[in-house]
């Protein structure tokens, strides 16, 4: 009953913020309803027992006649991203809380009906109720980015619809060929994972739905929506598609692509890891050539991704775990990133790095709450970055010294281009623009400390954060290297 709450009450939260809310009390139902959706999530993890089983099911017919379910359930795993959506969500809505948006309630009912959507995606345990989740969650935030974007926002947001739905096309083949080769006519991911599928069928479902999950983190080559889809959107749709939405990609290859497919992740993991490595060399070195701080964050993601795509596919305990906690590390760090941004945007008009300069003299705190998160992204040690960067860069290393040592550039690219965009825009001296900045107060305050606490609390004391995945992790792998060695 609690998850059924968890994932009803920020729909439930939409439809009122929408219906009843008012252009000045919007923001504030929204961010009560996300709180509440919180503490819900800070229950679930009281009651939580990190072990290999899925708690807290719920397993409702649906449509009788198709073996549709209403199937959903948590496990060590999904218990990450529960956390993150339920954590990152309150924060976002907090951070807008400066500006005024034209139909405010309109605006805040999204990103409600979106959390509902993730919450889905996260939890559900049928391939149908997945697909609807992950539907539902992409329809909020193009409306959010269609509507109260930047310059060039509608030409921008149906490039990125289009690749999203593209991509959401072919996973959807590949669960209605699996719902065909199941004996037991349903969709249960449980099912899904009986099925002992030759190689070659392995290799097409392998793609159809890597594409999907591909273009949503993204990696390289899928990846060239996102750098002006994150430039375009306004600053909370930017943190809901960097903080949490890019990882629908990595939960929906963790949880449908390696136990399902594993035949296929082998054969085709080298490709793969080529790829990722490749993006996040390319992109770190875009980033240096960014004169925009919002594009350079923008490619510092994709960059960082790659990294966690590359952990995904060694198909190892390390680098399945470091996923997992990078996930939770990115998602904080980078909606920190952002929205200091939006702050001297708000306040100067312009995120150009080489019209800043000496913010640190007239804004103390913004530039302290800076370098913490900045620390936190270039994976310094005690900062939540390092951990999840440490087992990934150790799972490729031993799958591939050459692609570990390439990926590892990440990590000094990371912090050349991040240290030189600190230094361009707070240290030095003031210019005319900048003498006259006011440092942050009010909400802005709440927002970047929480998240500089967060960066240090797990950077030092990151072994409950390990302990809920790790069996869950642990089963998975057992069930791929079953799956592998067996007759198929």
């Amino acid at each position: 009953m609690e998850l059924l709450i968890l994932i009803f009450l920020p729909l439930v939260g939409a439809i009122a913020t929408a219906l009843f809310a008012k252009q000045n009390t919007a923001k504030v139902a929204a961010l009560a309803f996300s709180i509440f959706s919180l503490a819900v999530a800070i229950g679930l993890l009281c009651k939580f027992t990190p072990d290999a089983s899925t708690q807290f099911s719920v397993n409702y017919q649906w449509i009788r006649q198709l073996g549709i379910n209403f199937h959903v359930g948590i496990d060590g795993i999904s218990m990450i991203t529960v956390l993150l959506t339920n954590v990152l969500t309150p924060l976002i809505i907090l951070a807008s809380y400066k500006h005024e948006y034209k139909n405010a309630n309109a605006f805040y009912a999204l990103i409600l009906f979106m959390q509902a959507g993730l919450l889905l995606v996260f939890t559900a345990l049928d391939a149908f109720l997945f697909y609807i989740g992950w539907e539902a969650a992409l329809i909020p935030i193009y409306f959010i980015c269609a509507t109260w974007g930047g310059k060039d926002r509608i030409k921008v947001n149906m490039k990125f619809f289009v690749y999203t739905i593209a991509g959401s096309l072919f996973m959807l083949l590949g669960i209605i060929y699996l719902y065909l080769q199941n004996p037991a006519n349903n969709f249960e991911l449980a099912e899904f994972y009986k099925l002992e599928l030759d190689t070659v069928q392995q290799g097409w479902i392998f793609w159809a739905f890597f594409i999907a999950f591909a273009i949503k983190m993204p990696i390289f080559p899928f990846h060239t929506w996102q750098p002006d889809t994150y430039t375009t959107a306004p600053t909370p749709g930017t943190m809901l598609l960097s903080g949490i939405m890019l990882k629908m990609g990595i939960y929906g290859v963790i949880r449908w692509l390696l136990p399902v497919v594993p035949h296929g992740v082998q054969d085709w993991s080298c490709v793969v890891m080529l790829l990722a490595v490749i993006g996040v060399v390319y992109a770190a070195i875009i980033a240096f050539m960014q004169k925009d701080a919002k594009r350079l964050v923008a490619y510092s993601s994709i960059s960082h991704v790659g990294l966690i795509a590359a952990g995904i596919f060694t198909l190892s305990h390390q680098g399945l775990q470091g996923s997992m906690v990078q996930m939770l590390s990115h998602g904080i760090n980078v909606i920190g990133l952002f929205f200091v941004l939006d702050i001297i945007q708000s306040r100067l008009g312009t995120n150009k790095v080489d019209e800043l300069g000496g913010l640190a003299k007239v804004a103390p705190q913004l530039a302290i709450t800076f370098l913490i998160i900045l620390l936190g992204t270039v994976a310094l040690p005690g900062t939540n970055g390092f951990i999840g960067e440490f087992l990934l860069l150790m799972s490729v290393y031993n799958y591939h010294a050459w692609l570990g040592a390439v990926a590892g550039l990440t990590i000094i690219f990371g912090a050349v281009y991040m240290f030189r965009s600190y230094q361009k825009i707070m240290l030095g001296e003031t210019n005319a623009l900048t003498a006259s900045f006011k440092d942050i107060n009010g909400t802005e305050k709440v927002v970047l400390y929480t998240i500089c606490a967060l960066i240090i609390v797990i950077g030092v004391y990151p072994k409950p954060l390990l302990q809920i995945s790790d069996a869950s992790v642990q089963h998975l792998l057992e069930q791929i290297n079953h799956k592998l060695t067996g007759v198929n």
